[in-house]
């Protein structure tokens, strides 16, 4: 720990990433209300969908966590990718203990990550792999940068808008691979279902997902 820890928790004390309230000393992360109120998924909140077996998430994208997440890709807070891969790990143990050989995650654009200045889906993967004693791996390039899923409506448009704008870094080393790949949402299942067709046409054995929040049916 840091000699100026103290100080900076005087002038500037950690706050839950949830609810934003101040945490006391005991609490990490997040604060104990949140920990029992925050919108919890059941069952992981599996979702099936085109190229990928399975995607488990463990919070629903709503409320706090619709506002948390916000922060943490458009207002600098990487510092969540902590408390948000302890999460995500967690699910990933109780559902998919055992199903995947390697951990990746959906890249940004160079273009976005340039702006942005941090890849979040590659923050949550590296956090994720640290809780689960793994490592993450780039196995995913975005050479395309295009508008944002978030501002695109229908499952349709927002799978064109994707299509062909991701290739595989290194083929040969996801042939026969289960993979369980990471990113921060799903609404549609689009990006997901996109990144996953591009490991099933490299000759991956099964694909995975697992994100932090999921929509609602």
């Amino acid at each position: 720990m840091s000699i100026f820890s103290p100080l900076l928790d005087l002038f500037f004390p950690p706050r839950c990433a949830f609810c934003r309230h101040i945490l006391r000393p005991d609490e990490t992360g997040m604060c104990s209300r949140c920990e029992k109120t925050i919108p919890r998924t059941k069952n992981g909140g599996r979702q099936s969908g085109e190229f990928f077996s399975l995607c488990i998430s463990p919070l629903y994208y709503e409320g706090y966590v619709r506002s948390s997440i916000l922060r943490f890709k458009f207002q600098g807070a990487a510092h969540y990718a902590d408390l948000y891969g302890s999460l995500i790990a967690e699910c990933v143990k109780e559902h998919l203990s055992g199903s995947y050989d390697l951990i990746t995650w959906v890249p940004l654009s160079s273009k976005r990550l340039r702006k942005r200045g941090y890849d979040q889906a590659m923050l949550l993967a590296m956090s994720t792999a640290l809780k689960l004693d793994d490592v993450a791996l780039e196995l995913l390039v975005k050479h395309t940068d295009v508008p944002a899923q978030s501002g695109i409506g229908g499952a349709e448009r927002r799978r064109a808008n994707i299509s062909g704008v991701y290739r595989i870094s290194d083929e040969e080393f996801v042939r026969g691979k289960r993979i369980l790949l990471i990113d921060d949402i799903i609404t549609t299942g689009s990006t997901l279902s996109e990144c996953a067709k591009m490991f099933k046409m490299a000759g991956a054995a099964e694909v995975y997902c697992a994100t932090l929040a999921r929509t609602r049916e």
